[in-house]
């Protein structure tokens, strides 16, 4: 069976680290690092991930490149009063991802439109970008499409800040089913209270 498009910009992606294509990538971050934040972009640039995640070119859908930091959080030292071993400088992770982190501040930015999913377009060695996929749920052409009009229900108002996305969803565990998983649903912080 012959690939389609899509599979070849996919295979593209997973080579994109690699030598081969050290001059666009370096060529790429050079111009990100010098623009705003949050960037509105005219047209994904992984148009085979942003259509995975449910991305179409039509009315209402909007993409925004934004970088965040790298590493993990960054801790001030303690003056004094705790000893070296528990002061907890160094390799304290928060329990958001970057990714989650960085699809709550487009949000932010753009409080009309709610955040459908993003993905990973680069990183160099302070920052990591991702593109951003927002749709506005009052647009005509999303309220018409049955695929995508769920969004404007009640339910999904702020969906970002309630783990609904990908990133908020494997953020909270529930990307994993069957054994293991027991205590994941429906919450962490709910599973002591679900009825028998």
């Amino acid at each position: 069976m012959a690939k389609s498009f899509y599979s070849y910009i996919a295979d593209a992606w997973k080579t994109y680290r690699d030598a081969d294509h050290f001059d666009i990538r370096q060529q790429r971050l050079y111009q990100w690092r010098r623009e705003r934040v949050c960037t509105r972009v005219e047209r994904p640039t992984r148009l085979d991930r942003a259509r995975a995640l449910g991305y179409k070119a039509k009315q209402g859908y909007v993409v925004v490149r934004t970088r965040v930091r790298r590493g993990s959080l960054r801790k001030t030292r303690f003056k004094m009063g705790a000893k070296p071993s528990g002061m907890g400088v160094r390799k304290i992770t928060a329990s958001k991802s970057i990714q989650r982190i960085a699809e709550e501040r487009v949000q932010k930015q753009y409080p009309n439109m709610e955040v459908l999913n993003s993905y990973w377009v680069g990183e160099d060695g302070r920052h990591k970008f991702y593109e951003i996929i927002l749709v506005d749920p009052a647009h005509p052409v999303i309220k018409a499409d049955p695929k995508i009009s769920w969004i404007a229900n009640a339910g999904n108002t702020n969906r970002v800040f309630r783990g609904k996305t990908s990133a908020g969803q494997r953020g909270r565990g529930l990307h994993r089913k069957g054994k293991g998983s027991e205590k994941t649903r429906p919450s962490i912080r709910a599973k002591g209270n679900k009825r028998q």
